[in-house]
Formats: C-alpha cells, structure tokens, sequence
C-alpha cells in the first residue's frame, strides 16, 4: 500500500462528518423543494374568502354614495373596502350582517381608518353607524359585475382593494371572523 491509498481514522471521521453536514443541508432544502413545487402551503398563508381571478375592475363602474357625491377610487389612501350589494326589501338578514360587519370594522382597532364599508342600497331599520360604514346608491352596472346577485336569503360579501379591484368573496352565510382575519393581514 502507498502512502496515498492509507487514511488515518481522523481523515476518514472528517470526511464522513462533512459528508453528513452537506446531507443535512441538502435534504432538507430537498424536502422544502418537494413541499413547495408539489404546491403545498402552510395554512397561515391560506385566505378565509374565496380569491377571485381574474379580479373583476370596478374602476370603471360611475359609483354614487347615497348623499349623490361620486365615488372614486384613491389607491394613495390604501384603503380596503367591504361591497355589499343586497336586494331591495332584504329586512332582517340586512340587519344582521351590517351589525356583523360594524363588529368586524370596530375589532381592526387603529387600523379601522383604512377599511370602508360600502352599502349599496338603503340601510336597515336600526342600523348602527360608524364612521367607516359609506351608504352608496344601488348600481346596475356594479351589479353586473359581481359574481352573483345577492338575495335576501344569500347576501355574499367581497373585499376590493384601494385600487378598484375586487379581491375575495365571502359566500352567503360566511364566519365574520375568517373576514377579519384576512384583514389582519392586508391591513397594516
């Protein structure tokens, strides 16, 4: 045997040892590759509402709040806003689901002065009122481009963005706290 061909136990200990480390390093940016192109996502990163795609644009769409003001977009001001369209007459689950939304506008705390809760249409008897909530004039044309028409028994909510874009849709009937945990995320 050469001198070359014989390892001291040291030699093979480090080799082995580094062997090991790079195994390591590589194995688990193997795993984090497999989970990430096989399109897996941790929950935390999921959101509560339906993403809509492609984002319908609501920029186009001439928007009047109730006192006859237009409406316009101002992505500067980085606010999001809640729409709700309901039908005429809607009574009883209008009520509801504005108190539910009043809750959730009050539970963002500071953040609150970003999100504007637009109503399409008349407010409910008793209805509470805030400063986020913007009563608006019922529009056809915003109508036409939501995904579905609201009823009375299936009022969905949709989130859109400073910019005119809606962004999620809560279905009729939706947990108002999976809302508000989507705007814990959006809202800072």
């Amino acid at each position: 045997m050469t001198a070359e061909n014989q390892r001291t136990p040291n030699q093979t200990r480090s080799r082995i040892s580094l062997l090991l480390v790079a195994a390591m390093f590589l194995g688990s940016f193997g795993v984090a590759a497999l989970l990430f192109f096989g399109g897996w996502k941790p929950t935390s990163t999921r959101n509560i509402g339906e993403m809509l795609s492609p984002y319908p644009d609501l920029r186009d769409v001439a928007l009047v709040r109730a006192d006859g003001q237009p409406w316009a977009w101002t992505p500067a001001d980085r606010h999001w806003h809640i729409l709700v369209a309901p039908p005429a007459d809607c009574g009883e689950p209008c009520g509801q689901l504005l108190n539910a939304l009043h809750r959730v506008w009050y539970s963002e705390g500071r953040h609150a002065e970003k999100l504007k809760v637009l109503w399409f249409g008349e407010l409910p008897a008793g209805a509470p009122e805030f400063s986020g909530l913007v009563p608006m004039q019922p529009s056809a044309a915003l109508q036409g481009k939501l995904p579905d028409q609201a009823r009375a028994d299936a009022l969905p909510v949709y989130l859109a963005d400073s910019n005119g874009y809606l962004v999620l849709r809560y279905a009729p009937g939706f947990d108002p706290s999976g809302l508000r945990k989507d705007l814990g995320r959006v809202l800072k």
